[in-house]
């Protein structure tokens, strides 16, 4: 399973936060996406499903367009809602919740075990569309994707900050392991190793 980060909007450029907000992508994100599609088209995928915000739905559009694939949308997979902090950049939110950002207590935000909870449950749903050992590709956001998997890889939540954050288009790759656990492969990743991404390590 590869999880895939959404490309670049205004938002992201602006360092705002965004949530659940549906910003789409601009025209770097575009070139982002396209770009990244290409080489993930080259894993032949057998299945792609993407949060129905318009920024990972145009990214998931791009792998549509080099593999024929059509997406599966599932609102499972959309970003942490967060709350009050809605498009605003980190100095408004730190002038005022200095507290609450500190330990990340977003106000009206959803919770970061229910958003992995909603998220795994989305790549089991997506898992049940293509063939045992194909390669499902996920759509998501940052935050969502780390906490997503966090979750199924059975990690506490405190661990959840192990988890360096994703770039824009960038992606992270799950694999099971002999336990029939998954485990994590690749994180953070924007270019293809030599060998089959999913490929065993022994």
């Amino acid at each position: 399973m590869l999880c895939w980060r959404h490309g670049q909007t205004r938002w992201n450029a602006e360092k705002r936060f965004q949530g659940q907000a549906d910003i789409p992508l601009d025209e770097v994100g575009a070139a982002q996406a396209a770009h990244a599609a290409r080489m993930l088209a080259r894993l032949k995928p057998d299945g792609i499903v993407t949060s129905d915000l318009s920024r990972a739905a145009s990214t998931a559009q791009a792998l549509e367009a080099e593999t024929g694939l059509t997406p599966n949308t599932d609102p499972g997979l959309r970003e942490r809602s967060a709350g009050e902090w809605e498009g605003l950049n980190r100095d408004d939110i730190i002038a005022r919740w200095p507290e609450e950002y500190a330990k990340f207590n977003v106000p009206g935000g959803e919770d970061m075990n229910d958003v992995g909870q909603r998220v795994a449950q989305a790549v089991d749903r997506g898992l049940a569309t293509i063939p045992p050992h194909g390669l499902l590709v996920v759509v998501s956001h940052g935050g969502a994707i780390r906490a997503g998997i966090t979750t199924l890889l059975g990690l506490p939540p405190e661990h959840r900050e192990s988890l360096g954050p994703l770039g824009n288009c960038s992606w992270s790759v799950l694999g099971p392991s002999a336990t029939g656990r998954w485990r994590l492969l690749e994180h953070n990743a924007a270019s293809l190793p030599e060998e089959r991404i999913l490929s065993d390590d022994r």
